[in-house]
């Protein structure tokens, strides 16, 4: 990774401050479950219940420990232990909601629509479009990061403030991430995000490997729809819409829990989006540790995401194929407008002209390539694009995948 991307200076800088404490970059930040779990009690107050996972701090300490042992330089255990603590802090509060209104439990999280598909097929931007949707309701980074204020009044100001920091953090550490990924404090944001606070969801297995924790989805499920529950109470009734990429290959756990969901599956050639997904992916992990293994990396995705692709396929057949809405990414650019009217239709819904006209202004306001261009071939990240597309192929026949020069 080192000859694809520069390191800002003042993030080496900052790494380089292990070597003046003997090299360790655990005796800089320390990542100590115990005391996470001190000082958030000392300034929240105890916590009783569990908020339907009883074994929820032994995750924790277990993802803790994994975290302080990995090979993550300062500036990475640094972003790692704010989002622990900050982590903490959201499942204290969400404890203590679920706890004082019980009826947040009756809550019903009725038909959400919700976008997956691999990286660069088209998934933010269709995500950001159908949020313009005055009857849909996306969380946003800001609610998301912190869905409940600690203190009452609040207008989400404060929180909006907060999230800032560190949604926008990303691209100081690394600036060429803005290009292949925008983060924002009022973009909506994506449920890996959404259900960091599990303690053992993805956004975890994302940042880097850990040994010693492994992710557990049907528990990272019930944290999801809880944590919407928390967030729908009492405000106006809106159709959820969510997203993110890895629902792809959790599509019996996601249906498990929203049986009558609309799944939106955005679709392009897998010569693109494979490497795209790599890049992505080392590009975080990048962020936190030197040790990126491109080789061990590469393969995994690939596996994960050609097992995925083509079992995407095989699902519809076991009676789901109703739940599909299929937006291909090429009619997705070339008129965002018609393919989201045809998408809609498959949901039995009308796009109306308010959604319609925003989608056109958002368009003008946001020009592709605002932050630079994302460019990347199959084989620079390990590939071979006949390789991918020869494994792919029940996926790319079954959709009629347009493939790309």
């Amino acid at each position: 990774m080192a000859e694809r991307y520069r390191r800002p200076d003042w993030v080496r800088r900052v790494n380089a401050m292990a070597g003046s404490v003997g090299g360790d970059p655990r005796r800089v930040v320390p990542i100590v479950a115990e005391q996470m779990l001190r000082d958030t009690e000392s300034s929240l107050g105890p916590i009783r219940g569990s908020f339907g996972d009883p074994a929820w701090q032994t995750r924790f300490e277990e993802l803790a420990r994994a975290i302080d042992r990995s090979a993550m330089h300062v500036v990475g255990r640094l972003m790692s232990r704010q989002e622990l603590l900050r982590a903490l802090r959201t499942r204290w509060l969400l404890t203590r909601a679920a706890d004082e209104r019980p009826a947040i439990e009756q809550e019903r999280i009725e038909a959400p629509v919700i976008v997956t598909g691999p990286a660069r097929s088209g998934t933010s931007i269709l995500f950001e479009l159908l949020w313009l949707d005055p009857e849909l309701r996306a969380p946003a980074a800001w609610e998301a990061l912190h869905p409940l204020p600690p203190r009452s009044p609040d207008d989400g100001g404060e929180r909006l403030l907060w999230s800032e920091c560190e949604q926008e953090l990303w691209a100081d550490v690394q600036p060429e991430f803005a290009s292949i990924h925008e983060l924002r404090s009022d973009l909506p944001v994506e449920c890996v995000t959404l259900t960091l606070p599990c303690f053992c969801g993805t956004h975890w297995s994302m940042i880097g490997q850990l040994e010693g924790w492994s992710l557990d989805i049907p528990r990272m499920y019930d944290f999801h729809r809880r944590i919407l529950q928390v967030l729908q109470h009492g405000a106006p009734r809106r159709r959820w819409l969510l997203k993110t990429p890895g629902h792809l290959m959790t599509l019996e756990d996601l249906f498990a829990t929203y049986p009558d969901a609309w799944l939106v599956q955005t679709h392009r050639d897998p010569a693109k989006t494979m490497p795209s997904t790599v890049s992505t992916t080392a590009m975080v992990q990048w962020m936190r540790t030197d040790d990126v293994d491109l080789a061990a990396l590469s393969g995994a995705i690939e596996a994960a995401f050609t097992y995925a692709l083509n079992h995407s396929v095989e699902v519809r057949s076991n009676g789901l194929s109703d739940r599909f809405v299929d937006v291909h990414f090429e009619g997705l650019l070339r008129d965002p407008v018609a393919t989201l009217r045809g998408a809609y239709a498959q949901m039995g819904r009308d796009l109306g002209r308010e959604h319609a006209d925003r989608i056109v202004a958002y368009l003008r306001e946001k020009p592709k390539g605002k932050f630079g261009t994302h460019r990347y071939t199959a084989e620079d990240w390990g590939f071979s694009t006949a390789s991918i597309r020869g494994n792919l192929a029940p996926y790319i026949d079954h959709f009629g995948i347009a493939l790309e020069p």
